[in-house]
C-alpha cells in the first residue's frame, strides 16, 4: 500500500510560480514511475506530467510544456511540480499518482487508467 500527500497549492496571480510536493510513504517508490493529474468540476482528470522511476525521463502536456517541469528525490520519497508562468486556466485540483503494478518503468504514462495510487489532492487556483 501506497500513500501520497500532496501539498504547496494555494493562490496565486497570473504569471506567477507555484511548487507542488508530494511525499509518499509504503511501498518501494524508488522503482515507481510517478505523475501529476489535474481536475476541476465537471471534467475528467487530465495528465500534467510524468517521470520515470531514475528521474531521466519526463513527459509533459502540451498545454504546460515549457512552463511545468517534474523532478523526484528518491532518497526523500518525493515528486514535485514546479509551475511557472501560471495561467487561470491552470486552476485545478493537481493529484499525485504512482504506478505501482510495474517496477523500473518510463514516463510514458497519460491515463488515470495507467496509474495505481492516488493523493488526495492540492488546490491550485490562478487569479488574473
Amino acid at each position: 500500500q501506497v500513500r501520497l500527500v500532496e501539498s504547496g497549492g494555494g493562490l496565486v496571480q497570473a504569471g506567477e510560480s507555484l511548487r507542488l510536493s508530494c511525499v509518499a510513504s509504503g511501498g518501494i517508490f524508488n522503482r515507481y514511475s510517478m505523475s501529476w493529474f489535474r481536475q476541476t468540476p465537471g471534467k475528467e482528470r487530465d495528465i500534467v506530467a510524468a517521470i520515470s522511476w531514475s528521474g531521466a525521463s519526463t513527459s509533459y502536456a502540451d498545454s504546460v510544456q515549457g512552463r511545468f517541469t517534474i523532478s523526484r528525490d528518491n532518497n526523500e520519497k518525493k515528486v514535485y511540480l514546479q509551475m511557472s508562468s501560471l495561467q487561470p486556466e491552470d486552476t485545478a485540483v493537481y493529484y499525485c499518482a504512482a504506478r505501482t503494478r510495474v517496477h523500473y518503468g518510463g514516463s510514458d504514462y497519460h491515463d488515470v487508467a495507467d496509474f495505481d495510487f492516488w493523493g488526495q489532492g492540492t488546490q491550485v487556483t490562478v487569479s488574473s
